[in-house]
């Protein structure tokens, strides 16, 4: 068997995720035959059917499943190793730590006053991106390291925990339930998260089918929630750095506290980034230390 090229696994890639062979084209700025024909191609030179077709609809076979695991890992593999490639020639190196804009627990900046005083400190480079943006950024080699809410993706990420804290739902001041001082997940039915899911589905609810692109950064999701568009769950870190008058906070009882994690490519090597990772790490624990007494006085 010949070996596999990587433009044969993208255009597979493309048909498995899409599930369509027209949209998968679109997807990837081509015509349709040629993309039909590749595939073809690619199950008779693995003697295998990677699709079910019919008029009606285009299927993922067993060994169609197994390549799109395998294919995906291959080229995030192959994607990471020229962007770590150019990083590591750069005539400057940097620490690229991948982060959401203020989803870091009030840590960051004491992580970066202690890193920089280590021997093997770096010069650091903030790569923001959107909710869940950070793990694929460490695959793709676009970033070093990354602060991220679990759970997570974590293939092929090594993680360290660093604070855990309750989620709020951030509301409309004028929506009727901010008038209660504690709510539950069923209370919110009928309300949206911005990706479109119901929100009384809980943090891990799928975006809605067909729903419009989310809003990119906490500006436009509070704008969105003070006008009553939306709900938005908040770490209660980031309810108390933006108090907002046309925001109401409140706990609900069954929403999961969440955990922000410290993150990084299980093959790093390099002391920069196991320098920050012990920052932060120590960071985070002096931050527990402090909150357990107010903990243990508020629920006396």
């Amino acid at each position: 068997m010949n070996d596999l090229e990587v433009r044969q696994l993208r255009y597979f890639v493309a048909v498995a995720e899409e599930l369509h062979f027209g949209r998968a084209a679109a997807r990837l700025g081509m015509a349709q035959p040629p993309l039909s024909r590749t595939i073809r191609d690619l199950e008779r030179q693995l003697g295998v059917t990677l699709f079910e077709r019919t008029t009606r609809q285009v299927k993922l076979t067993g060994a169609g499943e197994v390549l799109l695991r395998d294919a995906r890992t291959a080229l995030e593999a192959i994607t990471a190793a020229a962007h770590r490639a150019r990083h590591a020639g750069s005539t400057s190196p940097r620490l690229r730590i991948a982060l959401k804009a203020d989803i870091d627990g009030g840590l960051l900046p004491q992580i970066l006053d202690a890193y920089s005083a280590d021997p093997a400190a770096l010069p650091t480079e903030l790569i923001l991106g959107g909710f869940g943006d950070q793990p694929r950024a460490l695959r793709d080699g676009l970033a070093d390291v990354a602060l991220v809410l679990c759970p997570m993706d974590d293939r092929g990420l090594d993680s360290e925990p660093l604070i855990t804290e309750p989620v709020l739902v951030a509301m409309a001041a004028t929506d009727p339930l901010a008038a209660r001082t504690r709510l539950c997940l069923a209370d919110l039915a009928g309300r949206n998260l911005p990706s479109g899911a119901p929100a009384d589905a809980g943090r891990a609810a799928p975006r809605r089918p067909g729903a419009t692109r989310p809003a990119s950064n906490l500006s436009e999701i509070f704008n969105l929630v003070e006008t009553g568009g939306i709900v938005f769950f908040a770490p209660a870190s980031v309810a108390r750095r933006n108090p907002r008058p046309g925001v109401a906070y409140r706990p609900v009882s069954d929403l999961p506290d969440c955990t922000l994690a410290i993150a990084w490519p299980q093959d790093a090597r390099s002391p920069a980034v196991a320098a920050l990772v012990r920052v932060a790490c120590a960071i985070a624990a002096t931050r527990r230390t402090r909150a357990e007494p107010q903990m243990r006085s508020t629920t006396a």
